[in-house]
């Protein structure tokens, strides 16, 4: 599920230069991934939830038109009318939307075609930033497009791996991705213990943040422990050798039918040769690595291996509060690797807690005490949201490390599988 977008109104931070060193920089990245496919490859949809990488790049600049260039460029005349239809995702408010499951249908506009309506809507913007330090709310909407263009660079990564895995070629996105690092073993799991305390959650400072995020509140913690560092795929076999998945004790009751019904047997992406274990990743096949997290996994599996386990997943809220302590380091996207790596010693008590994984929490995706969505039509996807998905936090492999925060709020329904989203386990003292 394509992550919420809107922002708190004034919530963008730096300088116009800033703005506009950060705009130019976040839009070329997109085009660095893509420049790997192929054109028939940005043309893949390999499911609902997922989207070709076509219609990501030219989202993200349908987000700068509609929002931007129509509101404050009076000089601005839109390319094509039908574009606002073709590439809008959600918002009843701007219009009608083409049918999500049926975007890899979509032939036209070409990759071209939609590379040049990118570098048009570019230059109008390079023209409208400037004057972006007199105008707070035309600054919070560029900084609030520039971060929904980076979820959907990470979306970018994990559609076309969902694609590419249909292939019996097991193409490679990046054929190196997977070996630039040194392999390692992960140290023993231990538990970290927390106290007892009422804590602020939530985003406190004046930089940029989604709304979901807001507002501040305080939450009353009892003592808990989590885990030192995130489950590992050598971990997870021996759930599945105990036959976690056909052991229905273990699993709540919606999750044990899904189970029943697509038959898992093992995270997505687990390919079994001859005995031993492969995973697809974005370098290709390859033996699957004991050390390294296990991924690829849903809300209803990261359960019942914690049942299975004696633990349970966090709540949100002692992720977070556990978080604010830590620096914010981690194998991102900027490290070119496109797949989480095993734990390595640190100078912190909790190992990977940002970047590799997302890891999911046992909190319902709610809206805090007192929240009120962002007005206008920016704020339309995100309270409505609110149900039926479950928060993730920590940012993974595939996310851009300025685009993460101790207090962002990750959703996902609890079948979701394609995502970077991993186990960390917890427990009450």
């Amino acid at each position: 599920m394509p992550q919420a977008i809107s922002a708190e109104p004034g919530s963008s931070s730096g300088t116009k230069d800033d703005l506009i060193h950060k705009y130019r920089r976040v839009r070329s990245f997109s085009e660095q991934l893509a420049v790997r496919l192929t054109p028939e490859d940005m043309q893949l949809q390999s499911m609902p939830d997922a989207s070709p990488t076509k219609w990501h790049l030219a989202h993200t600049t349908w987000f700068f038109e509609n929002f931007l260039l129509r509101s404050f460029s009076p000089a601005w005349h839109p390319i094509n009318d039908q574009l606002t239809y073709l590439f809008n995702s959600y918002y009843n408010a701007v219009g009608r939307q083409f049918s999500r499951p049926d975007r890899g249908k979509i032939s036209r506009p070409a990759i071209g075609e939609v590379y040049d309506y990118r570098e048009r809507v570019d230059e109008a913007m390079e023209k409208l930033l400037p004057t972006s330090g007199d105008d707070p709310e035309m600054a919070a909407l560029a900084e609030l497009g520039l971060n929904h263009e980076q979820q959907h660079q990470e979306l970018l990564l994990t559609d076309i791996k969902h694609a590419f895995s249909f292939n019996p070629l097991f193409p490679a996105y990046a054929a190196h991705g997977n070996d630039s690092a040194p392999r390692s073993i992960a140290p023993p799991l231990t538990w970290v213990e927390f106290t007892e305390q009422i804590y602020e959650i939530g985003h406190s400072n004046a930089s940029f943040c989604f709304d979901n995020e807001l507002p501040v509140h305080r939450v009353f913690l009892e003592p808990f422990q989590l885990a030192s560092r995130l489950t590992t795929c050598r971990e997870y076999l021996e759930f599945i050798a105990d036959g976690g998945y056909e052991r229905s004790e273990l699993w709540l009751s919606e999750g044990w039918n899904l189970c029943r019904e697509k038959g898992w047997k093992t995270p997505l992406y687990w390919l079994q040769r001859d005995g031993d274990w492969d995973v697809f990743t974005l370098a290709g096949r390859r033996q699957l690595e004991l050390e390294e997290p296990v991924t690829h996994v849903s809300y209803f599996e990261a359960d019942a291996y914690a049942r299975w386990a004696g633990c349970r997943l966090p709540t949100e809220f002692e992720w977070e509060r556990a978080a604010r302590e830590h620096n914010l380091n981690g194998n991102f996207v900027d490290s070119g690797r496109f797949h989480p790596g095993a734990a390595g010693a640190g100078k912190q008590p909790l190992m990977q807690l940002f970047g590799d994984l997302w890891e999911w929490t046992g909190s319902s995706y709610a809206p805090y005490p007192g929240y009120t969505p962002a007005e206008g039509a920016v704020g339309e996807y995100n309270g409505k949201f609110m149900c039926n998905q479950y928060v993730l936090r920590g940012g993974s492999c595939a996310a851009s490390r300025d685009h993460i925060r101790p207090s962002y709020r990750n959703f996902f329904p609890t079948q979701a599988r394609w995502q970077f989203s991993g186990i960390r386990q917890a427990r009450s003292s």
